[in-house]
C-alpha cells in the first residue's frame, strides 16, 4: 500500500508471454498487470509522456480529489472532470469540456500539447484546451492539488503556474478558492449552472461579481436579468446573507480595492466537505456532506423562494408559489425537453402542443382568427406589456387576435398585450390577489379549447334556463326594489367589481359630516372633515380640490387605490362623485397627524414610538414604490400626511392623489406639487420626478422626527433657516446628540445613529445617490449597513449665510 501512495513515475512494466495453458502463471500475471495500471492511477500529474485516457485517473497528493473521464448521465457521453474522492457519492466540482462531450471514450485523451497547453482530444482532434495566454515551458506538466485545483506549471519550478482551473470554475466553488474580478482588465470568474443534473453544458443561470458596481456579487439570467444580489460586505458578512458570521466552522477573506474584488471561505476543520454551487434552477446554494446520512445537506440557498429566480420555468412555464414551489407548463403546452423537466431542471421551458393557425402566413384571414384563448387565473407576469385604451374585454381580445405576434392578453382598466415568448410567470397562492387573469392564445383545434367551449355552452344553457325561470319572480320584486331604492337613495352602494369600496351619496356624507363643519385639516389636495356613520363609526372625508380628471379616469384611479392594503397606509373605504365634487372617505385615525405630536402637543412622543414611526412610514412608501401593481409616487411626504392610529402606529395618508405611475416606467413628468421645505431639487429644477423625490421628502421629515423641530423657519428679515443643513454637518462630524430632541431622555443610540445617517443620505442633491425605500427599510431593520453621508452641496448653497453654528445648539 505504501508503494501505491508514492509520487514516483509509474513503472514501465514488461510482461513476458506465457503459454496459454500454463495455469500456474495465470494469477501472478494478473497481479502484475493490476499493479502497473494502479500505479498510473495513483499519480497526481499529467505530462506529455503520461496523458490521461479512458480508464486512468489522477489523484491529488493527499487523496482529496480525483480527475478523470466520467459520464454524468450514463448516456454514453463522457467529460473530463474533477470530483471529491473521499465521499461515496461522486460529486463533480469542475468540468473541462462542458459543451462538447466525448462520444467514444476509448478515443479520448487529455495530454500536454507541444505548445504546453492542456488539451483534450477525441479521435485525435482537439475539442478543448486550457488556452493559456502565457508563454508556456516545454517542460510543462499538469498537477491536481489537494485543494481541487488543477494547475499547469513548470516541471522544475512549482511556483511558476501558467493556468489553473480555479480561475475557470464551472458551477462550483470549494473551500479556499478565490472568486472575484480584476478591476483593471475586467477579467472575472463566472459560475454557470449545469443544463440539468445529467448534462454539464452551460445552463441559463450564472453568478459573478457585479460588473457595474464591482462591489458585490449577483445572480443573473442569460447575462441579461439580475434577480439576486449578495449586498455589500459588512466586514463579517454580505448583507443579503446575514447568517454568515454565525457559522464558526468557516473563516472568510474579502478583498475590495482599486485593483480587484475577490472573496473566499475556508473550512477550519479539514474533515468538513462543503461547496457552494449555482444550481440548475438558478439558486445559490451551500452544500455540506453528512457522513451520517451519506448525503449532501443544503445549509442555505438564495433567493429563498424558487419563484424569485427569473424565468426559472423557462418560456411558457409557470412557477407555482407557496409551500410547494415547482414549475408546470401553461395549458396547451408541453415540456421542451422532457428529460430535463423530469429531472426538475425547468429553465428550458415549454412548447405548444398544437401550432396556432396564425403561425401559418399562407392561411387566409378568416382561418387565422380561428385561434382561441384560454383563461388562466391569478398570474403575475414581470414582462412589460403593450398597454392600450379599450372600451371592453372583447375589444382587447380582438386586438390580440388580429396580431399574429400576440401571445396573451389581460384587461385591468386598460388592455395589456404580450407578444412572443412569455417568461417569468408566477401563479400566486390562494389569498394573494395581486395577480391577473390572463388569456393565453391557443389553436382553436386544441383539445383544451374544444373542451372549454363545450363546458361554456352547457353553462350558458343552464344559465338561460335559470334566468327564464326567475324572470317572473324578478318582475314581482322589481316594484318593491324600486321603492326601497328610492328610500335609500341617500345611503351607500358598492362597486360591482370591488365589494370593499363603498360609493357614497353626496347628501349622505353631507349629513354624516354635519355639512362639512368639523374640519380636521388642510392638505395639498383639499380639506379633511370628520364624520360619523349611522353605526357610530368615525370617518375622515377629504374634499378634493383642483382635480381635473373626467369621471372615467377618476373611477379608474379610485378603484386602484381601493385595492391597496398595507399596515402603514391609510385605507380608502369609499368615495363620492357628484358633478365637479370629488370626495374620498377614509378610516378615522384617533391620534391625528404626526405634526401635532411633534410640534404642538405638550406630551411628547418617546424615542421608541418615533423610531416605529420612522420604520413604518418607510415600509409604507416601499410598498407604494415597489409592491403595488401600479407604482405610486406620493409627492407630498411631510408630518401632516402621516396619521397615527390608537396604538400610535403610523399610516401614510394622501398617497395616490398625485400622478399614478406604472412601475415599468422609471420617470413621469408631473405638475409641481408638494410643500416647500420638503421638495427635492428636481422639483425646483423642473426635472422629471421619480420615487427618489419621496425619499428626499422622507429625509427632511426624519430630521423633524429626530429633533422635534420644523426643518425650516421664516425669520423676521425674510430669510429662512434650514435645520437639515446644520444637522447634516453635525452628523458628518459625529455629533448626533446635538440634533436629538432635548426633551427626550431614554434613547437607543444605535437607532438614533442609523436614523441620522439615513436622513443625510435621503437629502442628497443627486437622486442617484439617495437610497431606495427598500434599502432604507433594510438599513432601519439592521439588515444592511450604512455609512456617513456627505453634506448636500446644493442645499448648502441655497442657504449659505442664512444660518450659523450656534443657532440650534440650545
Amino acid at each position: 500500500m505504501s508503494f501505491l501512495n508514492t509520487r514516483h513515475p509509474p513503472l514501465s512494466c514488461k510482461v513476458m508471454a506465457f503459454p496459454r495453458k500454463t495455469q500456474s502463471f495465470t494469477f501472478p500475471l494478473l497481479v502484475l498487470l493490476h499493479l502497473c495500471t494502479t500505479t498510473i492511477a495513483a499519480t497526481d500529474t499529467i505530462s506529455r509522456s503520461q496523458p490521461l485516457s479512458e480508464n486512468i485517473t489522477i489523484v491529488s497528493k493527499e487523496g482529496n480529489f480525483k480527475l478523470g473521464f466520467f459520464s454524468p448521465g450514463n448516456n454514453g457521453n463522457f467529460h473530463v472532470g474533477i470530483w471529491f474522492r473521499t465521499i461515496s457519492k461522486r460529486t463533480v466540482i469542475w468540468v473541462a469540456n462542458r459543451d462538447i462531450p466525448v462520444s467514444n471514450v476509448s478515443s479520448g485523451e487529455l495530454t500536454i500539447s507541444m505548445d504546453g497547453n492542456l488539451v483534450l482530444k477525441s479521435l485525435g482532434a482537439p475539442i478543448w484546451s486550457s488556452n493559456s495566454t502565457r508563454k508556456l515551458s516545454r517542460s510543462t506538466i499538469a498537477v491536481l492539488l489537494d485543494s481541487g485545483n488543477l494547475i499547469l506549471r513548470d516541471q522544475y519550478n512549482s511556483s511558476d503556474i501558467f493556468w489553473q482551473s480555479f480561475d475557470h470554475p464551472t458551477d462550483t466553488i470549494v473551500s479556499g478558492q478565490w472568486f472575484g474580478i480584476d478591476k483593471i482588465t475586467r477579467e472575472y470568474q463566472n459560475r454557470v449552472s449545469w443544463k440539468d443534473q445529467e448534462d454539464p453544458a452551460p445552463g441559463s443561470f450564472s453568478f459573478h461579481a457585479d460588473l457595474v458596481t464591482m462591489s458585490k456579487y449577483v445572480s443573473v439570467w442569460n447575462d441579461l436579468e439580475v434577480y439576486w444580489q449578495s449586498g455589500n460586505w459588512t466586514g463579517k458578512a454580505f448583507t443579503s446573507i446575514p447568517g454568515m458570521p454565525l457559522k464558526s466552522d468557516y473563516s472568510y477573506d474579502f478583498v475590495n480595492n482599486t485593483r480587484e474584488l475577490k472573496f473566499r471561505w475556508t473550512t477550519k476543520d479539514v474533515s468538513i466537505i462543503t461547496r457552494i454551487i449555482i444550481s440548475v434552477n438558478g439558486q445559490l446554494q451551500r452544500h455540506t456532506w453528512s457522513n451520517d446520512s451519506k448525503e449532501w445537506i443544503i445549509e442555505w440557498y438564495f433567493p429563498a423562494a424558487l419563484c424569485d429566480v427569473y424565468s426559472v420555468c423557462g418560456p411558457f412555464g409557470v412557477c407555482r408559489t407557496g409551500s410547494d414551489e415547482q414549475c408546470f407548463c401553461l395549458p396547451g403546452f408541453t415540456p421542451a425537453y422532457s428529460r430535463s423537466w423530469n429531472l426538475r431542471a425547468w429553465s428550458q421551458g415549454c412548447l405548444r402542443e398544437t401550432d396556432i393557425q396564425c403561425a401559418d402566413s399562407n392561411k387566409s384571414t378568416d382561418k387565422r382568427v380561428s385561434d382561441a384563448f384560454l383563461k388562466i387565473t391569478n398570474i403575475k407576469i414581470s414582462q412589460h406589456p403593450i398597454t392600450l385604451k379599450v372600451q371592453s374585454m372583447e375589444e382587447c381580445r380582438s386586438i390580440c387576435l388580429s396580431n399574429c405576434s400576440c401571445t396573451a392578453y389581460a384587461r385591468k382598466d386598460d388592455c395589456n398585450i404580450w407578444n412572443g415568448e412569455l417568461r417569468d410567470l408566477k401563479q400566486l397562492s390562494d389569498g394573494n390577489t395581486d395577480g391577473l387573469d390572463i388569456y393565453i392564445r391557443l389553436a382553436a383545434s386544441d383539445p383544451l379549447i374544444q373542451e372549454s367551449e363545450k363546458k361554456s355552452h352547457h353553462e350558458r344553457l343552464t344559465v338561460l334556463i335559470a334566468v327564464l325561470g326567475s324572470i317572473f319572480m324578478a318582475l314581482f320584486a322589481l316594484g318593491i326594489a324600486v321603492k326601497i331604492f328610492q328610500r335609500r337613495i341617500s345611503s351607500q352602494k358598492t362597486f360591482s367589481d370591488n365589494d370593499s369600496l363603498i360609493v357614497y351619496d353626496y347628501s349622505f356624507l353631507q349629513h354624516c359630516t354635519k355639512n362639512f363643519s368639523d374640519k380636521l385639516g388642510q392638505g395639498s389636495f383639499g380639506s379633511v372633515f370628520k364624520g360619523l356613520l349611522p353605526d357610530f363609526k368615525p370617518i375622515a372625508v377629504k374634499k378634493l380640490q383642483g382635480m381635473k380628471q373626467g369621471e372615467k379616469q377618476f373611477h379608474t384611479e379610485v378603484r386602484a387605490l381601493g385595492k391597496i392594503y398595507h399596515n402603514n397606509l391609510v385605507h380608502l373605504s369609499g368615495f363620492c362623485l357628484r358633478g365637479v365634487e370629488r370626495l374620498l372617505v377614509y378610516d378615522f385615525m384617533v391620534n391625528g397627524s404626526l405634526d401635532t405630536h411633534l410640534f404642538k402637543n405638550e406630551k411628547i412622543l418617546d424615542w421608541n414610538t418615533r423610531f416605529l414611526v420612522i420604520l413604518g412610514v418607510a415600509k409604507g412608501l416601499h410598498y407604494l414604490h415597489d409592491e403595488c401593481h401600479d407604482r405610486i409616487i406620493h409627492c407630498d411626504i411631510k408630518p401632516e400626511n402621516v396619521l397615527l392610529d390608537a396604538d400610535f402606529s403610523p399610516k401614510v395618508a394622501d398617497f395616490g392623489l398625485a400622478k399614478l405611475m406604472d412601475r415599468h416606467f422609471s420617470r413621469a413628468l408631473t405638475t409641481m406639487r408638494g410643500t416647500i421645505g420638503y421638495l427635492a431639487p428636481e422639483w425646483i429644477e423642473g426635472l422629471p420626478i421619480t420615487p427618489k423625490a419621496d425619499v428626499y421628502s422622507y429625509g427632511m421629515m426624519l430630521f423633524e422626527i429626530i429633533s422635534g423641530r420644523r426643518n425650516s423657519e421664516s425669520m423676521e428679515n425674510g430669510t429662512i433657516r434650514y435645520f437639515p443643513v446644520w444637522a447634516a454637518m453635525r452628523i458628518s462630524e459625529g455629533d448626533i446628540f446635538e440634533i436629538l430632541d432635548h426633551r427626550l431622555s431614554d434613547v437607543n443610540i444605535q437607532e438614533l445613529e442609523i436614523a441620522c445617517k439615513v436622513a443625510c443620505w435621503c437629502i442628497q442633491d443627486n437622486e442617484a445617490h439617495r437610497p431606495t425605500m427598500q434599502q432604507i427599510v433594510q438599513i432601519l431593520q439592521g439588515i444592511q449597513d450604512v455609512s456617513v453621508a456627505p453634506v448636500p452641496v446644493l442645499l448648502q448653497q441655497l442657504v449659505e449665510g442664512q444660518y450659523s453654528d450656534t443657532q440650534y445648539c440650545k
